[in-house]
């Protein structure tokens, strides 16, 4: 496991990995609906390489395969954290949030935030986050669960 820095040219894996992990989860858990509104088709991946040009996520490799990424903000906001299916339940996701939370630090932030899904919040209550609000998220007219998260550094 190697986490390196975000280049474009990773743009359409990172991509494949949100569109991916999305449409992996548990339909008890997600419905069919409510993930084609999280991640719709067709994909727009101009729109996600936009997106990472700006927000320069930092990925995780195994064997030089995008397992997956994270985003942090400068103000301590956590956006996206993925994990392609392939590599679920191999310790990506924690890697990926401990590195987030070491460069938090670094870079002198007391906190971070993050809206977690369902599946993504006991990852983050492990590390210290609580739960601040539940929230209803209207995603192309289809409600999706979701909680804001804090923890101090």
């Amino acid at each position: 496991m190697k986490i390196i820095q975000y280049s474009p040219k990773l743009a359409k894996d990172l991509t494949d990995v949100f569109y991916d992990s999305v449409h992996s989860i548990n339909t008890l858990i997600y419905s069919i609906e409510q993930k084609h509104a999280w991640a719709p088709l067709p994909i727009n991946y101009l729109k996600w390489a936009n997106r990472f040009n700006i927000k320069k996520p930092f990925i995780l490799t195994i064997n030089n395969e995008v397992a997956g990424f994270i985003e942090l903000e400068s103000d301590g906001h956590i956006d996206c954290t993925y994990v392609t299916p392939k590599f679920e339940r191999k310790g990506v996701a924690t890697k990926l949030l401990k590195h987030a939370m070491y460069i938090a630090k670094k870079n002198g932030l007391k906190e971070l935030y993050v809206e977690a899904s369902i599946v993504a919040k006991p990852l983050f209550e492990k590390f210290g986050f609580m739960v601040e609000n539940e929230n209803k998220v209207n995603m192309n007219n289809i409600i999706l669960l979701n909680y804001s998260m804090r923890v101090r550094l």
